[in-house]
């Protein structure tokens, strides 16, 4: 029988190794899976590279994460936030290494990397310092910039119901970058607002099916996770 659901956060993060490429749902606060990065922190794994949309707010989710000196680099659109402090701290120290990249560019190489594509060309970046020492061609008589298909090692997502089977749906704009997360990692864990039964889903409304997710956990809005 499958079922993909894990009754803690310590059997969520089982195996995440140190150096793990990590890509990390949500869009600010929106759609981030704040249980299991209390989870990741809890389990020890250091020297990680995130991929998030930005470098985190406060000194919750990312920002703790970066507060806990365990991520070397940081891949994102939006480093500076309406309250960068904890990046800008360990960014100043040179305790984290900076990629800056498109949002849009972002999301089209894990699409790329779910979709079996190794690399597509863009124009988004031709002529800018985010081009440099990447490969260029000419189509039509405009510029284009090589970028490579963008992996994980583990997606951290968050969703609004899940079944046993894997079956994932999202609120409104939680959706964001947690689907073709989903897509592109080894090891995919959601922690779900709601668990349903079999059935209960619309495959209609389904944006992430199970085969792409590995591990649920059950995460009710204002109750902490089992650990």
């Amino acid at each position: 029988m499958i079922n993909k659901i894990v009754k803690t956060l310590a059997e969520a993060m089982a195996g995440i190794r140190d150096g793990s490429v990590i890509l990390l749902g949500g869009f600010g606060s929106i759609g981030l899976p704040y249980a299991l990065v209390d989870g990741l922190i809890e389990h020890g794994a250091k020297d990680l590279t995130v991929v998030a949309n930005n470098a985190g707010v406060g000194r919750t989710g990312l920002a703790k994460l970066l507060d806990a000196n365990r991520v070397r680099k940081i891949i994102c659109s939006y480093p500076r936030t309406s309250d960068p402090v904890a990046f800008l701290e360990a960014y100043r120290a040179g305790r984290i290494e900076l990629e800056v990249m498109p949002q849009g560019t972002m999301a089209e190489r894990m699409r790329a990397a779910g979709a079996g594509i190794p690399a597509f060309y863009t124009p988004t970046s031709v002529g800018t310092k985010l081009a440099e020492g990447k490969e260029e061609r000419a189509f039509a008589g405009r510029k284009y910039v090589l970028e490579e298909a963008l992996y994980g090692d583990v997606a951290l997502i968050e969703a609004w119901e899940a079944d046993r089977w894997g079956n994932l749906t999202y609120r409104s704009s939680a959706r964001n970058f947690n689907p073709v997360m989903a897509t592109a990692a080894k090891l995919t864990v959601a922690q779900a607002q709601h668990i349903v039964e079999l059935g209960a889903l619309d495959p209609e409304q389904v944006p992430t099916p199970g085969i792409f997710v590995d591990r649920v956990l059950h995460v009710p809005y204002g109750e902490p996770a089992v650990t």
